[in-house]
């Protein structure tokens, strides 16, 4: 995971890293040539906010468990890495979601119309009865209004 990062992308999060390991517990690993140091709950919280992101404390906890690979309860650098390529991910993801949801949404008023729906997909080659349409609207449509929007849209996609 950490492998699809760049060098600039691993040298900012180093910094980042390093700003806020606050006890210093660093050694070199020869493995990957890297100052490694180990962070706490708390000290990830502050990387992540530096990094513009904002985790709540249980979030934060879930990071840890999640790329805690030996598990001792903090993230060593190597371990980092792995979270933030793992975030930078699900951002582009989230991004990639909302351009998608914005082709389907012309009027750009926040939701997506059967009309819209059959414009789209009739553009990508798929001929769809008004049947159709109507069936995959009511699929998605959560609260019932007739129209798609994006927290619905994304529920969709995510399921798929």
């Amino acid at each position: 995971m950490a492998d699809q990062l760049t060098d600039d992308q691993i040298s900012e999060f180093k910094e980042a890293f390093s700003l806020f390991d606050k006890d210093g517990d660093g050694s070199l690993s020869l493995s990957l040539s890297l100052y490694v140091c180990c962070i706490t709950t708390k000290e990830l919280g502050t990387v992540m906010r530096s990094l513009g992101q904002n985790p709540t404390e249980a979030e934060l906890q879930d990071m840890i468990n999640e790329v805690d690979a030996d598990g001792n309860g903090t993230i060593d650098f190597p371990e980092f890495l792995n979270l933030m390529a793992r975030k930078m991910k699900d951002t582009d993801s989230e991004e990639e979601l909302k351009e998608a949801f914005r082709v389907f949404d012309k009027d750009q008023n926040g939701f997506i119309s059967a009309a819209e729906l059959r414009h789209v997909m009739t553009n990508l080659g798929e001929k769809l009865t008004d049947e159709e349409v109507d069936e995959m609207i009511k699929e998605a449509d959560v609260d019932g209004d007739g129209q798609i929007n994006y927290e619905e849209f994304v529920k969709v996609m995510m399921a798929k």
